[in-house]
This record gives structure tokens, sequence and C-alpha cells, in this order.
């Protein structure tokens, strides 16, 4: 089962005894500031937990599946995670 925004939601609410509806803004407020600094192409480098990047992906050839057509793939940008050290080992020894 994946972590959802409510289950943070609700875990921030019971562990910082905030209301639950400042325990919402308070995520919101996170996820808002995230996404605007993701948008402006900066990375965000959280310690203990990874860094996430914007890259540059440039236009492709490719091909659907299935029709077998070729087609031409434009320039993106994607959003891509890198997890720190102490985070690979965590999720390594369980």
């Amino acid at each position: 089962m994946a972590l959802t925004k409510e289950n943070i939601i609700d875990q921030v609410y019971q562990n910082a005894q905030l209301p639950k509806s400042q325990a919402r803004d308070v995520v919101e407020t996170l996820l808002e500031l995230m996404k605007g600094t993701l948008a402006e192409g900066e990375d965000i480098l959280v310690s203990g937990f990874g860094k996430f990047m914007v890259k540059s992906k440039q236009a492709r050839r490719g091909r659907n599946p299935q029709t077998r057509a070729d087609l031409q793939l434009r320039a993106r940008k994607v959003v891509v995670f890198k997890t720190s050290g102490v985070l690979r080992k965590r999720v390594n020894e369980g």
C-alpha cells in the first residue's frame, strides 16, 4: 500500500499534535513549495533523504508498441530522485 497525502496529513496531525486543518495546511504548503521550486528548475536537497533534480531530455525517436509506427518524442524535462546514502542503507537493511 502506498503512502498517500492523506496518510501524511494524519501522521503530522498525530505526531506534531496540531489541529487537523493546520496539519493539512503544513503538508499542502510544503508540497506547493516543492512543486514551485522544481518548476523553476531548481533542485531540492533533503539531508538524510535524497535529492530531487530537474533533468532535460533531448528529443528522440520512439515507436508505438501497438502499431510499431515510428514517431518523434519531443524534448522535455523530467523530475528524478536520487536517494541519500543514509536512506539507501536503511532501505537495504530491511
